[in-house]
Parts: structure tokens; C-alpha cells; sequence
């Protein structure tokens, strides 16, 4: 992939920025913060640590001309899942369905321009975390924010609550910035899909889907965040996560990158309360010129905690993947048990990865591993397939699919597997997963395990 030098100031006039915040209504504090973003977004660099600006992929992004303050239609949309929250994101703006029985047992959606009309204390709460941004694309998409709610889950509610979100990208030069606060409370069990699609292939130039959440898990909470990342291939997304957890907590990240361009994505969890338990869990599927950076972070502060994070790549054509993982234990983490499993496998010789995992280790009473590899198809492997009748082609697909599944199997949603493999062949099939009306790509009902539906949800320390 040829390098370009991008005009980074051509991308977006600073009257544009102004005008968003007029039209949003920005409180006081944000629109300091905004105007500040689109400062660091002309100044940092794409990639702020030296170490990694060879490996991260991003050339030829060109966002000149895209536009928040979009406006249009609402995009058609299937019937919602019965007893669950459904939050749409499009060019009409955000639209909330949340059924009576849930907002009577105390569910709460409030959505941004509500959060920014709340008090000072609301929109401090929605905001947190928002420091100077790390890099270029994170800044921009602070700049850009146009979505947004805040999703309060009562303490001790009493079943698993499923809350499906749809960012459909409908317009040119459309840019969809979303920000999420989560809070979900004692003994609470929550399951979030965030799935972002188009509605048909761009052809007018690169467009912007940013995503930021910040969760709080309180004691005792369940909570699985499963990201599937499938918009064209003209899109430039931004991903940035975050979650702090409490006592005998649980959260399980999911992100099934299959569309778009060039993708960022930034995971980062602190344990900080004792016995809790975060997995981290990445599939990537790139062809043609795409591109993955991804980074996640786990910090152990507390005593007895376990992590892991399973990433799994397959790349052919020109694309390209980077996965780099921090596992940091500080030293009062007492008996913690952390994993990072890297793995990326190439279909064709122009295809590269480059996998990075990192353990910082500052207790002594720990057990922390790492495994990590790059490589082609193991043509052992291809061979015994032939020798059973299946054509190359087509054995080669199977050992792929085997490969990611290793990480569909061990995700906390029972059978993922099948529910991803329809829009996993369409892509392998050189076909784009796109929005149509009769033909919805969107997440079925999904049970997460680990509740009496499905038990099996437990960390495996013994896998390399």
C-alpha cells in the first residue's frame, strides 16, 4: 500500500466544529473540550509512540469533506428483539426504544442531548475519561461528537438485560461519533451488542465511524461488550474502550472486525476490584487493502484477579493487521493469573501482521504467559484436506475458519460461532455485509454464558 502525505488541516474547518457545538447545544465544559480537541487533532501525531509508527497501517486516510452536522431520513430498521433495549445511530440522529416493563423496573437510557441538558454533576459523570487524547484520530473524533446516551442498569436487576446498537452509515462524507457511558449495577447482568453497518458501498470518498465507551462495573456485575465491526470499505473507525470493575465482577470484550478500511481500536480495563475477572477477545478478517491496529491494555491492581485476552487474525490480498497487548500488574496484585494468546495467519504473500504482546510484572506471587506467532496456512494441513477430496480453495477456507474460531468458542455468548459465520463467508466470498431493507445483517436474541442459560463461561489458564 502506497504512502500518502494526507492534509490533515483540509479535513475539517474549524467552523465546522463551531457549528456542531452550536447545534448540539454543547454545555460549557464540553464545548471548551471540543474546541481543545480539534486543536490536538491538528498536532498529534497518528501514532504517538515512535516504537510503533512503522507497524500502524494507517496510510491513505483522507477525511476531507466529512460532515457531522449531517442530516437525512431515518434508515428502515427490522422489528427489535423482543424484551430487549434497541439504540439506533444514523444520519436522522439517535432513536431509543426502550419497552415500558424495563423502564418501570428502573433502566435507564438517556440520550446525549438530555445528558447535556442535565446538571453539571451528569455531564461530568458522561465525560469522564476524557483527558488529552493519545493521538490524531482520537482527538478528531472527540471533536465530532454528535452520539451519544448514558445506560444506568439498577442494582440486583433481575434478569440478563440485552441491549442491541446499531450505527448505520448511510450518507457520503457521513461521520458517526458515539459516546457510551455504562453503569451497571450489583449483581446486574448485561449483555451490549454494538454492531455498525452501511447501507450501501461508499463511493464518494472515505467516511468516520468513532466509537468510545466507558463502563462501570459495580460488585458482583456481569457485563459482555461484543463488538461487530462490518461497514464498507471506505470507512475510517476509531474505537476507544475502557472499563473499571469491582468486587467479584465480570466483563468480557468481544470485537469481530470484518468491514472498513482502516480501524483503530484501543482497549483499556483495570481490575481494581478483588476476584474480578476481564477477557479481552479480538477476531480480524482483512482482504483487499484493509487494515487493523489494535491495542489493549489490562492493568491488575487488585488481589486475585484474572485476565486474558485471545486474538486471532487471518489476512490475504494487501491487507494488513497489528495487535499489540499490555498485561500490567501493580505491585499489590496478589495472586493474579493473566494470558495474552496473539496469533495471525497470512493467505497470501503480500499479507502481513505483526503481533506484540508485552507482561509487566511488578508483584512476585503472579502466574502471567504469552504466546504469539505469525505464519502462512500450514500446508500439512492443507495436504491432508486434499487428500480428502476437498479442493485447495476450500480447505484453505476451512483451516482459516477453524483458526478464528478458537476465539468464537471461548467467548463469553453461547454460540457465536454460527451467529458469525454467515457474515464471516460473505466477506471471505469477496462480498460486503451491507444494510438492505428484507436483508438485515443485525444480531440475533444472544445468551450470554456464565448465567444459567449457559455456565460454561470460565477462564481457561492453561491455554497457550
Amino acid at each position: 500500500m502506497a504512502s500518502a502525505s494526507p492534509r490533515y488541516e483540509e479535513w475539517l474547518p474549524s467552523a465546522e466544529v463551531h457549528r456542531l457545538s452550536e447545534t448540539l447545544h454543547d454545555p460549557e465544559e464540553f464545548a471548551h473540550l471540543r474546541a481543545r480537541a480539534y486543536d490536538w487533532f491538528r498536532h498529534l501525531p497518528l501514532e504517538p509512540n515512535p516504537l510503533y509508527r512503522g507497524y500502524g497501517y494507517f496510510t491513505n486516510v483522507d477525511l476531507t469533506g466529512v460532515d457531522a452536522n449531517l442530516r437525512g431520513p431515518p434508515v428502515r430498521l427490522p422489528p427489535p428483539l423482543e424484551g430487549s433495549v434497541r439504540i439506533v445511530h444514523d444520519v436522522s440522529g439517535t432513536r431509543i426504544d426502550l419497552p415500558d416493563d424495563l423502564r418501570s423496573a428502573g433502566v435507564r437510557v438517556t440520550p446525549l442531548t438530555e445528558v447535556w441538558n442535565a446538571n453539571s454533576g451528569s455531564v461530568a459523570a458522561f465525560l469522564r475519561g476524557t483527558d488529552e487524547p493519545s493521538d490524531r484520530l482520537a482527538a478528531l473524533a472527540m471533536a465530532l461528537l454528535n452520539r451519544g446516551y448514558r445506560l444506568e442498569v439498577p442494582d440486583r436487576f433481575p434478569r440478563p438485560l440485552r441491549v442491541q446498537e446499531l450505527s448505520l452509515l448511510s450518507s457520503p462524507k457521513e461521520a458517526l461519533s458515539v459516546r457510551r457511558s455504562l453503569r451497571v449495577g450489583v449483581g446486574a447482568q448485561l449483555l451490549v451488542t454494538e454492531e455498525v453497518f452501511s447501507t450501501e458501498a461508499s463511493a464518494d470518498g472515505q467516511r468516520l465511524y468513532a466509537s468510545s465507551t466507558d463502563l462501570d462495573l459495580s460488585d458482583h456485575a456481569k457485563t459482555v461488550f461484543l463488538t461487530l465491526h462490518a461497514p464498507d470499505l471506505k470507512a475510517v473507525s476509531v474505537y476507544r474502550r475502557t472499563a473499571t470493575t469491582g468486587v467479584d465482577s465480570r466483563i468480557g470484550w468481544m470485537w469481530n472486525g470484518l468491514g472498513g478500511y482502516r480501524s483503530k481500536v484501543r482497549n483499556h480495563t483495570r481490575l481494581t476490584g478483588s476476584g474480578s475477572v476481564a477477557d479481552d477477545f479480538q477476531t480480524f478478517y482483512g482482504a483487499r487493502d484493509q487494515s487493523y491496529d489494535s491495542s489493549f491494555d489490562l492493568t491488575h491492581i487488585a488481589t486475585d484477579t484474572r485476565g486474558s485476552s485471545l486474538t486471532r487474525g487471518v489476512f490475504t490480498d494487501e491487507a494488513r493487521g497489528m495487535s499489540r497487548g499490555l498485561v500490567r500488574i501493580e505491585p499489590d496484585a496478589r495472586k493474579t493469573v493473566a494470558l495474552i494468546s496473539e496469533h495471525a495467519m497470512l493467505l497470501s504473500r503480500k499479507a502481513r501482521s505483526d503481533t506484540i504482546p508485552i507482561l509487566e510484572i511488578l508483584c512476585r506471587d503472579v502466574k502471567a504467559t504469552h504466546s504469539t506467532s505469525v505464519a502462512p496456512v500450514d500446508p500439512e494441513k492443507v495436504f491432508y484436506l486434499e487428500s480428502r477430496g476437498v479442493p485447495e480453495s476450500e480447505a484453505v477456507r476451512m483451516i482459516g475458519e477453524g483458526f478464528l474460531a478458537t476465539v468464537y468458542d471461548r467467548a463469553p455468548v453461547s454460540g457465536l460461532r454460527e451467529v458469525l459465520y454467515p457474515a464471516l463467508q460473505s466477506r471471505w466470498d469477496g462480498s460486503e455485509i451491507l444494510w438492505k431493507e428484507g436483508q438485515y445483517p443485525a444480531l440475533p436474541h444472544l445468551d450470554v454464558a456464565g448465567t444459567e442459560a449457559a455456565p460454561e463461561w470460565r477462564f481457561d489458564s492453561k491455554l497457550r
